[in-house]
């Protein structure tokens, strides 16, 4: 029992240590460039929407009517 109260402990301790530091100075400037935000790359952002609307029959939810149905 003891063995696995050590062992939970450890994996838990182990767990949180990625948590603990932020960047520094001279890394935030690495951080800020476009290409690092979530959704950066336009051109990549409607790739990726035309093969979701693709493979899924259906177009709507991002600011265009319709349905899979096909009538629009």
């Amino acid at each position: 029992m003891k063995l696995h109260l050590l062992l939970a402990g450890l994996v838990a301790s182990a767990g949180l240590t990625g948590c603990g530091s932020l960047p520094q100075a001279w890394e935030k400037g690495n951080l800020a460039r476009p290409e690092m935000t979530m959704g950066g790359d336009a051109l990549e952002q409607r790739y990726q929407q035309h093969i979701y609307t693709s493979k899924e029959g259906a177009s709507g939810g991002y600011g265009v009517g319709g349905g899979g149905c096909g009538c629009n």
